[in-house]
C-alpha cells in the first residue's frame, strides 16, 4: 500500500522560502510519478510540479516556473518542493501525489495521480 507523508507547511512573509517533503513508503511500479498539487480556498486543487522518478525530468506550473524547485532523494524516498519567492497568492493547502504519467498531470487530458499524501497547509502573509 502506497502512503504519502507531507511536511514542512507553515506561516512565512512574501518574498519568503519554505521546504516541502514528502515521504513515500510502498513505493512500485503504479508509483513513476510523483508531484505537489495545491488547493486555496475556494478554488480547485492545482497542478504545482512533478517529476519522473527514475529519470528526474521535471514538470512545473507556469505559476511556478523559476520561484519552485521539485526534487528526490532516491535513498530516503523522499520528494521535495522547494519554494521561493513566495506570493499570497501561494496560500494553498499543498497536496503530494504519486502515479503515472506525471508529465500530463499539468495538461488538460485528463491524467491524475492515484495516490494522494493528506496534504500541509502553505500560508503566506503580505
Amino acid at each position: 500500500q502506497v502512503q504519502l507523508q507531507e511536511s514542512g507547511g507553515g506561516l512565512v512573509q512574501a518574498g519568503g522560502s519554505l521546504r516541502l517533503s514528502c515521504a513515500i513508503s510502498g513505493r512500485s511500479f503504479s508509483t513513476p510519478g510523483m508531484g505537489w498539487f495545491r488547493q486555496a480556498p475556494g478554488k480547485e486543487r492545482e497542478f504545482v510540479a512533478a517529476l519522473n522518478w527514475s529519470g528526474g525530468s521535471t514538470y512545473y506550473a507556469d505559476s511556478v516556473k523559476g520561484r519552485f524547485t521539485i526534487s528526490r532523494d532516491s535513498a530516503k524516498n523522499t520528494m521535495y518542493l522547494q519554494m521561493n519567492s513566495l506570493k499570497p497568492d501561494d496560500t494553498a493547502v499543498y497536496y503530494c501525489a504519486a502515479g503515472y504519467r506525471a508529465d500530463l498531470w499539468g495538461g488538460n487530458m485528463g491524467f491524475s495521480p492515484k495516490y494522494w499524501g493528506q496534504g500541509t497547509q502553505v500560508t503566506v502573509s503580505s
